[in-house]
């Protein structure tokens, strides 16, 4: 049995279903990331996973005890939120050691774990001030000690960065990820940055209108989606619409694409060609090898995002799109006659609906 077990978990808010037949096992020491547009139910998945929200079907387990219906304080979470929700009239010792004076350790005990705590999120000297007069990043950090000083079975974040601006983001996300790793803690994440999920996790939890769209490694996920909703929501994928010619070819309106077709889809099915844009080349003359799929087409618009340049080209009526880095940039300029090249194997076939 995995540590962290959820079973046809279900949550109803009036006749709207949020997490409809839910199923997860995290194993011990695990980072998953529950991942997805607002209202998809993620941030639903994690209360009923803290006890703040009680599911109407279904049971949740956690190191083998049954908590489908245990008490938010007596499940052993640690839960930090998107707003700190740190109190600001206590210190930040005050703050980091509320849940061990609620369950009566002995001050001496409480000081040493405050003090432990405080060196792990890396503010040793911070005790004695007052949530008001820290950074955001900061007042994360002492949030995530407030979690983690009652040494919870299960880490759980909702949202935990999304206040905070790109550069602190990117480095407190590093941080929570070596404290995770450090400490061997059980963690739920929730985000809708998918370049959040994909860094830290162990497993992504790809979740849609309250349904798992796709369960997998970061890597997993992105390499290999398995619906077009997780094609289209992690990164960026061309979708070039399609009908089957045999196991090896998709007709893409008067081109022929060499493309792996899975079994199920057979001649004549309606198909759409993802391509991610790492995978296409672009050329100011027509390639001579003949083993690529080659696109012609014309420049619309060049997007300057820093490492890489996006060109996107118009391909009778198709928008492409290919990922340049700067050295290729240079002779590239809009309007010109262009053609992109990409190996079938960089293609992924799927049926349109």
């Amino acid at each position: 049995m995995a540590y962290l077990d959820l079973k046809n978990v279900s949550k109803l808010f009036g006749t709207v279903a949020a997490v409809k037949d839910f199923n997860l096992a995290v194993e011990k020491g695990e980072f998953v990331s529950l991942l997805g547009p607002s209202g998809c139910g993620k941030t639903t998945t994690l209360r009923m996973i803290a006890g703040f929200e009680m599911p109407d079907a279904g049971t949740i387990t956690l190191a083998g005890d049954d908590i489908t219906i245990v008490p938010p304080n007596k499940r052993g979470t640690g839960m930090v939120f998107q707003a700190y929700a740190l109190f600001p009239n206590m210190t930040v010792r005050d703050n980091v050691a509320f849940g061990l004076e609620v369950t009566g350790h002995p001050k001496a005990e409480i000081d040493e774990r405050v003090r432990e705590m405080l060196a792990i999120v890396r503010l040793p000297d911070a005790g004695k001030r007052y949530p008001h007069q820290l950074s955001g990043g900061q007042q994360q950090r002492v949030a995530l000690a407030r979690a983690l000083a009652i040494r919870p079975r299960v880490l759980l974040l909702d949202e935990p960065l999304s206040a905070l601006d790109a550069v602190v983001r990117v480095a407190l996300r590093g941080e929570i990820r070596k404290i995770q790793l450090d400490l061997g803690i059980t963690t739920v994440y929730v985000t809708h940055d998918q370049e959040e999920a994909l860094s830290i996790s162990d497993h992504v939890v790809v979740m849609n209108q309250g349904l798992i769209e796709q369960l997998g490694t970061p890597e997993e996920i992105y390499r290999q989606p398995k619906t077009r909703f997780v094609a289209a929501f992690i990164g960026t994928a061309n979708q070039l619409h399609g009908v089957v010619v045999d196991r090896a070819q998709v007709q893409f309106g008067t081109m022929m694409l060499r493309a792996p077709v899975p079994s199920n889809l057979s001649a004549s099915h309606q198909v759409v060609v993802l391509v991610r844009p790492e995978s296409v080349t672009i050329h100011s003359a027509a390639p001579s090898s003949n083993q690529q799929n080659v696109l012609e087409g014309t420049i619309q618009t060049i997007t300057f995002l820093g490492p890489i340049t996006r060109i996107a080209v118009d391909v009778s009526g198709t928008r492409v799109v290919a990922d340049v880095t700067a050295a290729n940039r240079a002779a590239l300029s809009h309007n010109q006659p262009v053609w992109l090249a990409f190996d079938p194997e960089a293609c992924q076939v799927m049926a349109s609906q």
